[in-house]
């Protein structure tokens, strides 16, 4: 018997591996995109059509892991100063967009002749986007790190948050629930708040810590279990507290981002993400009950579209009230349309209170996921409708076939003056630019720029990589720059790269992804103004040299420590103008300075603090 039940999950599980395996890479090939593979994979397999399966609820439960991870992985991109400089779109336009579109979804239904709780419990649900699906749409895209990117996944976490007061509301529109006294709902509040803020504390002085002893354990797999531990024990302390799997799992990778071992933690999360997401848009396709949409189809389409088409309506408005473009407005419109995992959630909640009964339920789950379906063919459709404004590339070169022992990525002012001693030298350099002005322009005088994308695998082929004995990443965006820089080294391992950083933590993101030099764009110019400075009032040129030297070893020496403790590390090595600083050596030394006699120890306890002059420190 034992035997039997083995033999059946297994079939299960090869069941799950094919579809996804089959229908992903068909989908992709005639431009539809693998969730949209993956979700008609599982209406296929699912209780509704061949019937594999039997229950897709317990698949999903374990498949929403993959939505956890993926929101893990998001985080650790998320530095805690990055989520502050997005709390004006998190509670500004996040919450705009929900409350707006909420009203208006609850009187789609109250058009429809349902009563205002059940209006409003239908339409509360559809307004919380699906977060799995914008974010592959967006990760598909590189939109991620984006601004209009961003923007989204800004609206995507003040919808999480959302889910807390929405379901109180459920409890309180409930049969009977206007009893519950405020005692209780404050309660809820405050077991939701003192989680937040017991795994902000967690996160801030326990989790390096754990995973510095876990590091010197030097055993692989105990890193690995230890990632999944804190992304799920994070996951599971939120949903015990009320709110959702996916916030606590983003808390734990934003309080992760700058941690050492966040490049490690990313690795080992990964592979299982990729397949637990995949799973999920599976376990979704298999929820779909056909039953329910053909005994129920003129009103599972009059919704569906309606609810699309408002949600969508909604969403453009506010976008276009905030001054954003109507482009952008029209892309997060079509992008944020349609349902999510979050309403099966409200929905459920709803039916187990009386607000709605399993019927309702069930044409509601339907709506949704039909929505969630319809997603990536209404992106599909916007796309040629509104196909991207194309630059001429009339009298321009795309890159192929490039030979140059240097390629040069970026033809700005950096990567002009950096390209003039290798052509002096007569070094065979091809150059690489995604700006057709710029290229234009430089071959006005002289230079025979290429177009092309660093930021693309095939075009670094096209363009030489492959070939090339070095390559020069002279952009002007610090996040292309690292991108360039990991996509190189993880391709080319043994390829020499040098990279131009715009600022500090640019140039720390840099060494981390592998690259063989590394310069601040301002560094050394300002270095050299500093100097000149000196010289203009009068101090020796010889001890101007000597200062110019000290500074850029105090600079070497603060950018070790902040590799290892991070950005905010370091601070004295710096000489600052407030106070009178007491200057600290390089290296403490082992034992402390004594008087040699009585006339030294009186100069020594008389006299001031020293200036950080050339020497002191030595």
């Amino acid at each position: 018997m034992a035997a039997e039940a083995a033999g059946s999950d297994l079939i299960h599980v090869v069941a799950l591996l094919a579809a996804g395996v089959v229908a992903v890479p068909i989908f992709k090939r005639v431009g539809l995109g693998s969730i949209l593979g993956y979700l008609a994979a599982g209406v296929v397999i699912g209780p509704f059509g061949i019937g594999i399966f039997s229950e897709s609820e317990a698949i999903l439960h374990v498949a929403e892991l993959g939505v956890v991870m993926f929101l893990f992985i998001i985080g650790l991109e998320m530095q805690p100063s990055r989520l502050w400089g997005l709390r004006r779109e998190i509670f500004g336009l996040g919450a705009l967009q929900v409350g707006v579109c909420a009203l208006l979804l609850t009187g789609v239904g109250l058009a429809g002749g349902f009563p205002v709780s059940q209006s409003f419990v239908a339409g509360a649900g559809f307004v919380l986007t699906s977060t799995a699906i914008v974010m592959q749409l967006l990760e598909e895209r590189g939109e991620i790190a984006a601004p209009k990117g961003q923007r989204i996944v800004s609206i995507l976490l003040l919808e999480d948050l959302a889910i807390v007061p929405l379901l109180a509301l459920i409890a309180f529109l409930a049969p009977g629930g206007a009893d519950m006294s405020l005692t209780q709902r404050l309660t809820e509040v405050g077991i939701g708040l003192a989680a937040i803020v017991g795994l902000v504390l967690a996160g801030r002085y326990l989790l390096n810590p754990f995973f510095r002893i876990l590091a010197d354990a030097r055993a692989r797999e105990v890193m690995t279990a230890a990632a999944l531990l804190v992304v799920l024990g994070s996951a599971l302390a939120m949903q015990l507290s009320g709110l959702s799997m996916a916030m606590g799992a983003f808390l734990a990778g934003v309080l992760l981002s700058e941690s050492t071992f966040r490049h490690q933690l990313e690795a080992d999360v990964e592979p299982f993400r990729g397949v637990l997401l995949g799973l999920f848009f599976l376990a979704v396709g298999m929820s779909l009950d056909l039953h329910v949409v053909i005994e129920n189809w003129r009103i599972v389409v009059i919704y569906v579209v309606a609810y699309m088409v408002i949600k969508a309506i909604g969403i453009y408005l506010v976008a276009r009230i905030l001054k954003t473009g109507h482009r952008e407005a029209l892309e997060r419109a079509v992008f944020m349309a349609q349902g999510g995992e979050f309403a099966f959630v409200l929905y459920s909640a709803a039916a187990a209170v009386g607000i709605i009964d399993s019927q309702a339920n069930a044409t509601l789950t339907a709506i949704v996921i039909i929505s969630m379906v319809l997603t990536p063919l209404a992106i599909l459709a916007l796309r040629y409708l509104t196909p991207r404004d194309e630059q001429s590339l009339e009298g321009v070169d795309i890159a192929d076939g490039l030979t140059g022992s240097v390629l040069i990525i970026g033809f700005g002012r950096f990567g002009q003056i950096a390209s003039q001693p290798l052509l002096l030298r007569g070094i065979d350099v091809s150059i690489i630019d995604n700006e057709v002005e710029m290229i234009q322009a430089a071959a006005d005088f002289g230079f025979k720029v290429y177009y092309g994308d660093g930021t693309r695998l095939d075009i670094l082929r096209a363009a030489g990589a492959g070939r090339a004995r070095a390559v020069l990443i002279c952009v002007d965006k610090p996040d292309v720059a690292v991108r360039i820089a990991k996509l190189i080294k993880a391709e080319f391992p043994l390829l020499t790269v040098l990279a131009r950083a715009f600022d500090r933590g640019t140039a720390l993101q840099l060494i981390r992804g592998g690259v063989d030099f590394q310069i601040r764009e301002t560094f050394e110019s300002a270095l050299v103004f500093g100097g000149s400075t000196l010289e203009a009032l009068g101090v020796d040129p010889a001890e101007v040299a000597e200062v110019i030297e000290d500074v850029r070893h105090r600079d070497a020496a603060r950018f070790e420590l902040q590799l290892v403790e991070g950005v905010r590390a370091g601070a004295r090595f710096l000489k600052g103008n407030i106070g009178t600083p007491i200057p600290t050596p390089l290296s403490q030394p082992r034992r402390t300075g004594q008087a040699l006699n009585e006339e030294t120890a009186g100069v020594l306890h008389k006299s001031e603090p020293a200036d950080l002059t050339p020497g002191a420190n030595r």
